[in-house]
């Protein structure tokens, strides 16, 4: 067996870097608040603890995931979330009940919890994007006020996206999320607790 000529062999070098050179970067998403036409009606001022937080396994990860079909996803190595999926839903949700409850200070846990605080649990049992540009995002939340009992729910929030890409998925995410806001925000206050 001859060995491997020099021009043979730089021009598998070159072939190497040329491959390096042409691979995309990586972008990073982040989820945000939705702004609020107007505060909810008759709502109080009111400290509320976000979290924990549990998201499914499947999507607790850097890169994002998007739903092929029933039995299949696709896990996009260079379309990453900024930081955990967890710490970003409870944070999207936190600036959305701030919004939605003037003068409230809402928290993420366990940064800041006090004892008169109403502390919301959120479960996403799903959160799914699919080739046609929608996302479904599924969550089971519970407020627990200081006194009294907890008020349980389940949203189940389909969004479509604004165009093509994650830019518009990530934007139906945070449009998702704040649904849910709303519904934790209407739980929040007195008259629905009792």
């Amino acid at each position: 067996m001859r060995p491997p000529s020099a021009l043979a062999l730089a021009m598998t070098v070159s072939a190497l870097f040329a491959g390096c050179a042409t691979s995309p970067t990586s972008r990073f998403y982040t989820l945000s608040p939705v702004q609020m036409a107007a505060p909810r009606p008759g709502t109080e001022p009111l400290m509320i603890a976000i979290g924990p937080v549990t998201v499914p396994g499947l999507v607790d990860r850097p890169q994002i995931v998007s739903t092929i079909d029933a039995n299949r996803v696709t896990i996009d190595e260079f379309a990453r979330w900024a930081d955990p999926l967890k710490s970003q839903i409870a944070r999207a949700l936190a600036a959305d009940l701030t919004q939605l409850i003037p003068g409230s200070i809402v928290s993420v846990y366990p940064q800041r919890v006090s004892d008169g605080a109403y502390m919301v649990s959120v479960d996403v049992q799903s959160f799914d994007s699919s080739a046609s540009g929608s996302v479904t995002l599924a969550v089971i939340w519970s407020v627990r006020p200081p006194k009294g009992n907890a008020v349980d729910g389940r949203a189940v929030v389909h969004e479509a996206a604004s165009g093509p890409g994650y830019d518009a998925l990530v934007s139906a995410y945070s449009r998702a999320l704040a649904s849910v806001a709303n519904e934790i925000a209407a739980a929040t206050q007195p008259a629905m607790t009792q």
